[in-house]
């Protein structure tokens, strides 16, 4: 099948890095062509077809794809679940877009999509054009990356699905100036270090990752502003983190160092 549009070859030149190994995973053998078919017609080197969960996730491992398209549902398939389990992973892919694949288009779908760690939402039945779309959203449009305990994955706040136009979807969201994106990104790093601190018991190696995670945002905005102590401060946390296994124990005190240089409110769900 070959694109019924027009497109810039530029385009899909920048396109071409994300689409040269893709995993779809469907079980319907019909759906999982006309989307392979498709999707070769963007240019599209290996794309490997998965029925279902397990099967994905192997794959996932072995293929390291760039791009992954999923049914949100079928036998022995939880689109939602395979998307969390990839954000969870160490898998070489766990950070790759994922775009979710349905007829079931509710509000609540999509956001259960968004919050599985999904990039964008593909509403059947779907047109060339709207795939493309999906496909030029992930690739040219990137999402700040969220390691938290509650939630892995792109951040929400900016999810793009065309179906959803509900008060929960934000056309924009960034701070207007440089000192402000600074001030609003330590205040998310913070949030998310207190509440791994505080979900640390019920995932510690996820904790463990967004509390690594956060350490490296914060030396780089420590950097930026020439905020001394905060590079103190974070170089501790480090330390703690390289001297052994991490525990909940160990970490309470270089992060509590950390929150009270700038208290924030408690959160629940980070991200």
């Amino acid at each position: 099948m070959c694109v019924l549009f027009a497109v810039d070859r530029r385009v899909l030149a920048k396109l071409a890095p994300m689409l040269r190994r893709v995993l779809v995973v469907d079980p319907n053998p019909h759906s999982a062509r006309m989307l392979t078919e498709i999707i070769k017609g963007l240019g599209a080197g290996e794309i490997v077809v998965e029925p279902n969960t397990d099967r994905a996730l192997r794959t996932a491992a072995e293929l390291e794809p760039g791009i992954i398209f999923t049914e949100r549902t079928g036998d022995k398939l939880d689109g939602e679940a395979l998307a969390r389990n990839v954000r969870r992973s160490n898998l070489g892919c766990r950070r790759v877009p994922i775009i979710m694949v349905t007829a079931e288009a509710t509000a609540t779908t999509i956001l259960g999509a968004r919050d599985a760690g999904v990039h964008e939402f593909l509403r059947k039945p779907f047109t060339i054009a709207d795939l493309f779309k999906r496909v030029e959203n992930v690739a040219l449009k990137p999402r700040d990356w969220v390691e938290a305990v509650g939630y892995v994955g792109p951040d929400r706040r900016r999810f793009n699905s065309g179906e959803f136009s509900g008060p929960g979807k934000r056309k924009a969201d960034k701070p207007g100036t440089g000192a402000e994106a600074i001030a609003a990104a330590k205040d998310q790093a913070m949030r998310i270090l207190a509440a791994a601190l505080d979900q640390f018991d019920s995932d510690p190696a996820q904790a463990v990752r967004a509390i690594r995670e956060q350490a490296s945002q914060l030396k780089v905005l420590a950097m930026k502003a020439s905020d001394s102590r905060l590079v103190v401060a974070v170089g501790a946390l480090e330390v703690t983190l390289a001297s052994g296994p991490a525990t909940k124990e160990t970490l309470t005190a270089p992060i509590g160092t950390l929150l009270a240089m700038s208290p924030v409110e408690p959160m629940k769900r980070a991200g």
